[in-house]
């Protein structure tokens, strides 16, 4: 009888609250305990905008200047810069073939920019997920501004149920309007090669593989018109714009590749992250109705699910899980790959989670570095527990979780050894 109450009741709770969400129409992370748009984040923006305000930086002079500062700030590498020319974003007026928007990144940080144009940023809140704001550097009193007008597509259109980023390939014509009739691919790293980065500037060697970037294409009554040959192997782009009016001259292949994947990473941890604290909530909403104990530990079955999903979730990701293969003859910029090793973590024989491969995929040893990130330390205890002891298992010496076997035994100890040594709480799981 008391199980069949707590059925009835769970059900009804549920219900419920779908009901009131399709009634308000607002995503469920703008409901408790989320409430998203409503809290104030911590992120690394902070730090700069209360130097602003007390006057101890300025951010001042051209726009160009302006973004190198704001990097330095941030702790944003230039050699990370990516170059989209599709009409796909914010400023999507002023982006075109031969005036590029430019991306910048570091693991928790973005900045988006365009010449003559707003200044974007988007932060990583451990709990929160992504932040957007917008900087204009032509207004009298300069001042980053929260842009959820973002969320129309960072949070409803092409991510669902949580804040995300994320990155699209769209066949653009020769003023970078999308051609939508023949498709938009959201990209991760488990996105064919030959299917990415249309509408975006590709600098670096891939050997005879092609992928969609470089290139324009056109709409021959219903029938796509492309040359993806012409976009091959290039490492000049200053024959399709002007590349003095950035801060560098290219768009990196390996850094697009890295990008993919921390996007993909990123998304994979917030969702997992809200969905278990939701459902902590719903439990203890649920004890405290029932005159039950309130307590951490996972107690209902369908709490347990979502938890065990999670976790499946995060160690897919974290160990590259339906990587696509990368093609022979790959070689992206030294600089980036220099910018982005420089600080990353390495065990007592100098391997990192930061160390590329490029001949098949892209890290040398499968598990990514974002597993150092507050986003992922701030996971839920009871969901990181149970990503360590998944992880555990899959990186076992001899008897792994046969979802990963294509980790070999030398991998799996690579891996193992990296994160014994520089990661503290797998260190601890380990152990226990």
């Amino acid at each position: 009888m008391i199980q069949w109450l707590k059925f009835t009741v769970m059900t009804a709770l549920l219900v419920m609250t779908a009901k009131v969400s399709l009634a308000q129409g607002t995503e469920t992370y703008e409901q408790p305990p989320i409430n998203y748009s409503a809290t104030q984040p911590h992120d690394a923006l902070g730090p700069v905008q209360t130097r602003l305000a007390e006057g101890k930086l300025k951010l001042t002079g051209s726009g160009k200047e302006i973004v190198r500062s704001l990097l330095g700030e941030l702790h944003i590498p230039v050699e990370s810069q990516l170059l989209v020319f599709s009409k796909t974003s914010l400023q999507r007026q002023h982006i075109r073939p031969d005036h590029p928007r430019t991306l910048y990144f570091s693991d928790t940080c973005y900045v988006g920019w365009l010449p003559s144009g707003l200044v974007e940023v988007t932060t990583i809140d451990p709990l929160l997920g992504p932040i957007f704001y917008s900087f204009n550097p032509n207004a009298d009193a300069p001042r980053f501004v929260r842009d959820n007008e973002c969320l129309s597509c960072h949070g409803g259109t092409f991510v669902r149920g949580i804040p995300g980023i994320f990155v699209r390939s769209v066949f653009t014509d020769a003023q970078g309007e999308p051609l939508l009739r023949f498709g938009s691919e959201v990209v991760d790293f488990r996105t064919p090669f030959a299917n990415r980065w249309a509408g975006w500037y590709v600098t670096g060697k891939h050997g005879t593989a092609l992928h969609r970037g470089n290139v324009v294409a056109s709409d021959n009554n219903g029938d796509l018109v492309v040359d993806l040959k012409r976009g091959a192997n290039i490492t000049d782009l200053s024959r399709f714009f002007e590349t003095k009016s950035y801060l560098a001259s290219g768009s990196d292949i390996v850094a697009l590749l890295v990008f993919e994947h921390q996007l993909a990473m990123q998304n994979t941890l917030t969702r997992a992250s809200q969905d278990c604290r939701r459902m902590l909530a719903y439990q203890k909403n649920l004890q405290h109705d029932l005159k039950e104990s309130v307590t951490e530990e996972l107690t209902y079955d369908s709490v347990k699910r979502v938890f065990e999903g999670a976790a499946k979730d995060v160690v897919d990701d974290l160990l590259f899980k339906g990587e696509a293969r990368l093609p022979q003859g790959l070689e992206g910029d030294a600089a980036f790959q220099t910018a982005f090793q420089t600080g990353a973590r390495r065990d007592r024989d100098g391997r990192s989670l930061k160390d590329f491969r490029l001949q098949g995929h892209l890290f040398q040893n499968r598990c990514s570095y974002l597993i150092y990130t507050e986003s992922f330390l701030a996971l839920p205890e009871a969901l990181k527990r149970k990503v360590y002891r998944r992880l555990i298992n899959a990186l076992h010496p001899t008897n792994p979780d046969p979802q990963y076997a294509y980790l070999g035994e030398e991998e799996r100890a690579r891996i193992t050894s990296i994160l014994q040594q520089t990661h503290p709480e797998f260190r601890q799981a380990l152990e226990q």
